[in-house]
């Protein structure tokens, strides 16, 4: 492995980079054209590019990609998108950039990326490579959904509500009102969601809980929402937090106070658990949404990849 220094020398220099862009993202095919125009005049030459049309098919369509050996993957699409990057990236000696082109863009607001796509061209011309955490997901495979029980992840897991939330908001309404359409979503099924009772392990410490909503977080911000104002993808700690308790009313509070607070409250309160490693139990066993994706069932075991991705952030990011 390069050091973060010689890979940023390698990327401005003779490196190799591709540009992969999910076009079926909230704003991937309005703002296509103008980021290519963009990334050509910020002087950014890429030796491929990708319009990916088919999201089903990106997991495939990395192997090709990784195939030509480059030393900077640029994504643009969703927290979706960049969650099937995150998952190829780990480990290796190559360098993500993000073009934030989707809802929420969590991660994109955990790196302090602009979300303005002139700015976020700006930094992946004048950024730094940075290396942070990310985090492994292991579960009971879920059959109806077909997916594997073990999986890396950029920024969230989640239990409750957000998961049939998740599995029913509208496309087309995320696409004309972004994030409200979770919120609105969220407030139809809230009345006939059920709590359920969750086992959180972390060490030799074991706590009980009734809740609607329970995450697990890598990153600092949850809906287009900062968590904590300490919280960083850099931390090297998960935290794992709920939202209210088994009253539905106190779920609709909790997560009003959570999008007005966040940005003051700190990792240290009594509502965070930090960790590097937590085991999770729920009864009923339930589904689990990992960035965004259903990746399997409780009971999960879930721990920190520490420095394990390289990306790149702006000039003024922490990296520790």
């Amino acid at each position: 492995m390069r050091s973060k220094q010689e890979l940023q020398s390698t990327i401005r220099g003779t490196g190799r980079a591709v540009l992969v862009v999910n076009v079926r993202s909230r704003r991937g095919r309005r703002l296509y054209d103008t980021a290519r125009d963009l990334l050509r005049e910020a002087g950014l030459d890429f030796a491929q590019v990708f319009p990916v049309t088919d999201p089903g098919r990106l997991g495939e369509l990395f192997e090709e990609f990784l195939a030509l050996e480059p030393d900077l993957v640029v994504v643009g699409g969703g927290d979706g998108t960049v969650a099937e990057a995150v998952g190829h990236l780990a480990h290796r000696d190559i360098a993500l950039g993000v073009l934030p082109l989707g809802t929420t863009n969590n991660f994109a607001r955990s790196l302090e990326l602009p979300l303005d796509l002139p700015g976020a061209v700006g930094v992946l011309r004048d950024g730094k490579v940075a290396d942070v955490d990310v985090g492994w997901f292991e579960g009971t495979p879920d059959g109806d959904a077909g997916q594997a029980g073990k999986h890396i992840f950029a920024n969230m897991v989640s239990i409750g509500l957000s998961v049939h939330v998740a599995e029913k908001v509208p496309h087309d309404l995320k696409r004309v009102i972004g994030r409200a359409a979770y919120a609105l979503t969220a407030a139809r099924l809230l009345p006939r969601h059920e709590a359920f009772k969750a086992t959180i392990g972390i060490g030799d410490d074991t706590y009980e809980m009734a809740t609607h909503q329970l995450n697990v977080a890598n990153g600092a911000h949850h809906n287009g929402q900062r968590i904590a104002r300490d919280a960083s993808p850099d931390d090297r700690l998960l935290a794992v937090y709920r939202l209210g308790d088994r009253r539905r009313l106190r779920l609709a509070s909790a997560t009003a106070r959570h999008v007005l607070t966040g940005q003051w409250r700190t990792l240290d309160e009594d509502a965070f658990l930090t960790t590097d490693q937590v085991r999770i139990e729920t009864d009923p066993p339930l589904r689990v949404d990992v960035d965004g994706e259903i990746r399997g069932r409780t009971p999960i075991t879930i721990r920190l990849l520490g420095n394990a991705l390289r990306v790149i952030v702006p000039q003024s990011f922490v990296d520790t």
